[in-house]
């Protein structure tokens, strides 16, 4: 990867367990974060001002206005008192609104570009409390390794899933899902802290799935793929994933959904 090219890690929340309502509106969370080797690809070029660019399946989603990637870009402008500007091209291939942190890892792909592209050399710690200004997902996604998340998902630690290189299948209605929407849906029950993952889950599935009634079929069906290890949803949806054995396996399933559902077969980190 040049230093003019970043990838943007679509983001898994291998369990996300809800714990309880906060005072400022947000909930507590205890969830497991792991990413993809792929997502969208974002590219800068030096240039007098910040510039944004989108092409791919779900540009139009960003949107001329207002988003995270320039936000990114001011905010770290802002912080560093750099003058610089970026002609910022976005290729965005993750759905808008899916529970993969299409947005917040697209910031987080920002912040390590313009690092780069600046000179700042600033270290993820120091990038770290921008980052955590832009979203509760920004800082996990900023890091894009496996990480242990608290509070809103925003107090973070290094946390090894053990599995790099899974094979793993992701599937989407092509239906979107609003956050704060979904946490509205939550009946409100704290389930229980989370320990090991793989004996977790996510608590805002049954949610989701109000909103998103696909969700269900989309979950099915992949439990029904030869060779699948763990199926879950991630976020607040509507994105689930298939965690399989093998590659093989994996690019079988891959090749048998459905028309109408948008998919990637990739690996995690």
């Amino acid at each position: 990867m040049s230093d003019g090219e970043e990838t943007a890690f679509a983001k898994l929340n291998l369990a996300l367990h809800v714990r309880g309502r906060r005072a400022d509106g947000f909930h507590d969370i205890e969830t497991l974060f792991a990413f993809c080797e792929d997502g969208d690809t974002l590219t800068a070029e030096p240039a007098d001002a910040l510039s944004l660019c989108a092409t791919g399946e779900f540009a139009e989603a960003i949107g001329a206005g207002e988003n995270l990637v320039t936000a990114a870009a001011e905010a770290l402008r802002e912080a560093s008192g750099s003058q610089s500007g970026a002609a910022i091209h976005l290729h965005k291939r993750l759905p808008v609104a899916g529970g993969i942190g299409g947005g917040s890892a697209d910031a987080a792909a920002a912040l390590r570009l313009l690092n780069r592209l600046w000179g700042l050399h600033w270290s993820p710690d120091r990038l770290e409390p921008i980052a955590r200004g832009l979203g509760a997902d920004v800082p996990a996604c900023l890091h894009s390794t496996p990480m242990r998340g608290d509070g809103k998902g925003d107090v973070l630690r290094t946390q090894d899933s053990g599995l790099s290189g899974a094979p793993v299948l992701l599937v989407n209605p092509r239906e979107k899902l609003s956050t704060p929407d979904v946490f509205a849906q939550w009946d409100g029950l704290d389930r229980g802290e989370l320990g090991d993952w793989r004996h977790g889950r996510n608590d805002l599935e049954s949610a989701a799935a109000v909103l998103a009634p696909q969700i269900g079929a989309v979950m099915a069906w992949l439990s029904a793929q030869q060779g699948v290890d763990v199926v879950r949803m991630s976020g607040s949806g509507p994105t689930c994933f298939a965690l399989f054995e093998t590659i093989e396996q994996r690019d079988r399933a891959e090749t048998g959904v459905p028309r109408e559902w948008w998919r990637l077969a990739t690996r995690l980190r």
